[in-house]
């Protein structure tokens, strides 16, 4: 093993700067026996590196190279496997587990001792020492941990030591001296022990001659010690000295202290008196300003703006620890809460005064619009109120209360510091504000309403309220199709221009859309759509004029009285409304604990004041859509149009706003009226009943439909409500389609297939030009019906005029179905050439033409003149009878061949008749 290590240590090594200074010889545990080395080396260069090499002999050659090299840092534990028994096993865990077999137990043990001792020297990490013996790792150090650091590793790296060059060369050229020293190297060795003694001889006799030298030596050492003692007593006395300056040093160094600790405490209570004097001093000024400051003025409003403002700085200041027990503090607080109180209660009691003012001066100086027109009916004998109407116009519109706002936004600031140093003075304003403008608000929206309501029921001229048809009239609808499209782009649903409309048509058409008397819920009489333009002006007009008013008043409420989007405590009314959130009233309690009891954000607050001053609002609105409605229930559209054009308006600036929140209620009611007169008009379709004694022609509720699409179509161009309308045009056409079936079934004067064809054609043309894109699939339908319908019509009716002729073919069909070939057909006894030539004969040109014209006569008598389709019946039965003809043709020929048989008439013959007869009438 020596050997091996020496050569290790040669050619593997030496030339890497490394010592391998432990070895062991092992192969992989339950592999097949391949041997190795793991080699513990240091490197010879610092800072030290401490390495487990894998050598492996090389099998081309007898020489031994590095296969692996770990770091001994990684090692992170050695497991001998067992400390009581001796194994050739064992572990090492770097960054997986190698498992090796020695090959012998000392060896394992030597190398695990060597790894320990460079582990404790190098590397001062306790790597885990797992089935050790304990007695191995004491007998690697003897002396204890500390001395096998220090002593007992270096023994064990000196173990082996390389000559040097100077080294060699010496023992080469001693050895050259010597003939045998090489040949006998005890002789050799014997001489070198013998010349050593003697040199060892000389140093001692010359060591012993040097004797005097070192008495000479000794005695300049004790004079040196005794100049050492005198130095010391002289260093003793300046000792002595020095301590007596540091006792004086020490005193000045306190003295120092305490006046610096004076200063400073000095410069911290002047500190403080500054703080107190900058922070809690109010001028004179400010005070003269609270006492007696003139709020009506600008400039005393600013003054007292400015005063305020410094009130609340001062007692809002953050006093330090210590000064609320300084009497001069205490002093000020009561100062400034004193004229805290006193400014609030001054300012309270004037603002007090500006809204009982502002109320009595609107309240006095006002003269209702509807007094006025009820002064004037009874002053006028004679007159009755529509006539009052017309010669005492008025304008339709709410005061505005601008200058009462402009007038108290002078006074926003102080309201907000009122908000923030007397929060019951602030609440007891708020509701005496929202109390005196409700009373004011209800008074002026009820005359509004009134004179709207007095202005909308003149607009209908039968005042027990029976009211007349819609007025059906393509120009005049495409004049007010025209005028809205011209309009300025403002979304109202208008019929701006259907003043330009009149009732025109004639009595039959008066009468034919009689049965929609319910239907429309219109005037029986001349109402006109005029009045329905003025209503809708009126309606606008309405919402036009409460809209500003409602924006104006919230927008004031919340720079007024200061309330944000943050959250807040419970709003300032007059608070039976406060006992519905937590069941009592409001305590007086500080801001924090208010804040902590937030019970709504301070929109929600301007919203409730706003739903007490404008409490009338929602209700006046009700009963003018409930008197529009009673007038005439299609002005559910131009409201359901307008109110919802508003509430978009309203929804895009607020959602959340008062506005928006009520006209979104009045909405409902709107849509409800809409929904209940789509429910009537089907109501009155399913009740319709048709007269036995004359024919149906287009139903009055098909054109009824047509009438009602046209003036929703002209109202919701373009409106926010489209999908209302679209659903009520699907619910309006199923219920056409049903009754138009139903009364099909019912009829008795006119055929089932000319009441379905008829209407149904009108639908499909009303739906055509109309493009209402979500009735495309009923539009499709109605085609398909008429259609069907018109088919089945010219079928039937054709059977008539060759009815002999049709048999007879028809037994001919029926003989080949069963089995008979065509060419005997004709030696059937019922089916030969003479039966089918005596048929033949009962046809002649004269008698088709006659039984033609009779058919044109009938078919007119069926149809009726408004729709024109007799001469797209005409041409359908003659396209029919053409095909008959063929078919009639080709079955001759087929089962008749060679016969020479044909009809008494020709295709050509068949047109001239056709052309000839419609020609005729």
């Amino acid at each position: 093993m020596t050997a091996i290590k020496h050569a290790l240590q040669r050619d593997i090594f030496t030339p890497n700067d490394e010592r391998l200074l432990g070895i062991v010889n092992v192969c992989k545990a339950g592999k097949k026996k391949k041997n190795c080395f793991l080699c513990a080396t240091v490197t010879t260069e610092r800072p030290v590196q401490v390495k487990v090499v894998k050598v492996k002999k090389s099998d081309k050659g007898d020489f031994y190279k590095r296969q692996q090299t770990w770091e001994l840092r990684d090692l992170t534990e050695v497991d001998a496997k067992d400390a009581s028994k001796e194994n050739p096993e064992f572990d090492l865990h770097f960054e997986k587990v190698y498992r090796w077999v020695a090959s012998s137990t000392a060896e394992k043990n030597s190398f695990i001792s060597c790894i320990w001792k460079l582990n404790q020297r190098y590397l001062r990490k306790k790597v885990e020492f797992v089935n050790v013996s304990s007695q191995l790792l004491e007998e690697s150090v003897p002396s204890g941990e500390s001395q096998s650091v220090a002593g007992g590793d270096e023994d064990a790296l000196d173990e082996y030591q390389e000559l040097s060059t100077r080294e060699e060369q010496d023992i080469e050229s001693m050895m050259v001296t010597c003939e045998y020293a090489i040949s006998n190297a005890e002789a050799f060795a014997e001489k070198l022990f013998k010349e050593l003694q003697v040199l060892d001889g000389a140093n001692i006799q010359s060591i012993m001659a040097s004797e005097k030298q070192v008495n000479i030596l000794m005695q300049l050492l004790d004079e040196a010690l005794g100049e050492v003692d005198t130095i010391e007593g002289k260093l003793s006395s300046y000792e002595e000295m020095l301590q007596s300056v540091k006792e004086q040093m020490d005193q000045i160094s306190q003295s120092n202290r305490l006046i610096q600790i004076s200063n400073t405490n000095n410069g911290k209570l002047l500190d403080e008196i500054q703080f107190l004097v900058n922070y809690m001093d109010l001028s004179k000024g400010h005070i003269r300003a609270l006492q007696e400051g003139d709020l009506t003025s600008p400039k005393g409003i600013e003054a007292c703006i400015n005063a305020s403002e410094a009130l609340l700085q001062c007692m809002n200041v953050a006093l330090r620890p210590g000064h609320e027990k300084l009497m001069a503090v205490n002093q000020q607080q009561l100062l400034f809460a004193e004229l805290r109180d006193t400014f609030a209660r001054r300012l309270t009691n004037h603002l007090n005064n500006v809204f009982v003012h502002q109320f009595n001066h609107f309240s006095h100086f006002k003269m209702t619009i509807p007094q006025f027109y009820r002064s004037s009916c009874l002053s006028l004998p004679g007159h009755d109120q529509s006539s009052t109407l017309s010669q005492h116009t008025a304008e339709l519109t709410l005061p505005k209360h601008s200058p009462l706002h402009r007038d108290l936004l002078r006074y926003a600031k102080l309201m907000e510091w009122l908000k923030n140093t007397h929060r019951e003075k602030y609440e007891g304003l708020s509701r005496t504000y929202v109390e005196y403008m409700s009373k004011l608000y209800e008074r002026e929206i009820k005359e509004f309403f009134e004179v709207a309501k007095i202005k909308m029921a003149g607009t209908s001229k039968d005042p027990k309220g029976k009211f007349a048809t819609l007025p059906r009239k393509e120009s005049a609808l495409k004049q007010e199709t025209e005028s809205l499209h011209g309009s300025s782009g403002k979304l109202t649903g208008s019929t701006s221009s259907l003043n330009k409309l009149t009732v025109q048509g004639s009595n039959s058409r008066r009468s034919q859309s009689s049965s929609l008397l319910d239907m429309g819920n219109m005037s029986a009489s001349d109402l006109d759509v005029a009045d329905r333009t003025k209503f809708d002006k009126i309606f606008e007009q309405v919402l036009s004029e409460l809209e500003p008013l409602c924006l104006a008043e919230q927008d004031f409420i919340s720079k007024f009285f200061k309330l944000q989007q943050h959250l807040t405590v419970a709003p300032p009314l007059a608070q039976p409304e406060a006992e519905d959130f937590d069941g009592s009233l409001p305590s007086k309690k500080p801001p924090q604990a208010e804040h902590k009891h937030s019970l709504s954000s301070e929109k929600d607050i301007v919203r409730l004041m706003m739903n007490k001053i404008f409490q009338s609002i929602e209700t006046e609105l009700n009963s003018l859509i409930a008197l529009g409605d009673k007038i005439d229930s299609f002005h559910s559209l131009y409201m359901l149009v307008k109110m919802s054009h508003h509430v978009w308006t309203a929804e895009n600036v607020d959602p959340a706003s008062y506005l928006s929140t009520t006209l979104g209620n009045v909405l409902v009611t709107v849509k409800r009226n809409f929904d209940k007169c789509i429910s009537n008009q089907i109501r009155q379709m399913e009740e319709f009943k048709i007269s036995k004694k004359s024919k149906v022609g287009i139903l009055p509720f098909v054109t009824g439909f047509e009438e009602f699409a046209e003036l929703a179509e002209t109202i919701f161009r373009n409106a926010e409500r489209r999908g209302d309308l679209d659903k009520a045009y699907v619910k309006l056409i199923r219920a056409v389609f049903m009754n138009v079936e139903k009364v099909a079934n019912e009829s008795q004067k006119t055929p089932r297939d000319v009441v379905m064809m008829e209407n149904f054609h009108h639908i499909f043309s009303t739906l055509s030009r109309l493009k209402i894109s979500c009735l495309d699939a009923e539009r499709r339908e109605a085609k398909h019906k008429y259609t069907d319908h018109l088919q089945s019509y010219v079928i039937n009716s054709l059977g008539q005029p060759l009815e002999k002729l049709n048999h007879f073919f028809e037994g001919v069909e029926a003989r080949v179905a069963q089995g008979v070939r065509e060419e005997e057909v004709s030696y059937q006894l019922a089916f030969n050439k003479q039966e089918l030539r005596k048929v033949i004969k009962e046809y002649p040109g004269k008698e088709v033409k006659k039984g033609l014209d009779n058919l044109y006569k009938k078919v007119d008598k069926h149809l009726c003149e408004e729709e024109s389709l007799l001469q797209v019946v005409w041409h359908s039965m003659q396209d029919e009878f053409i095909r008959q003809y063929k078919h009639f043709e080709d079955l001759i020929g087929r089962c008749y061949p060679g016969s020479g048989i044909t009809m008494e008439f020709t295709i050509q013959d068949m047109l001239e008749y056709f052309s000839s007869i419609a020609q005729s009438h």
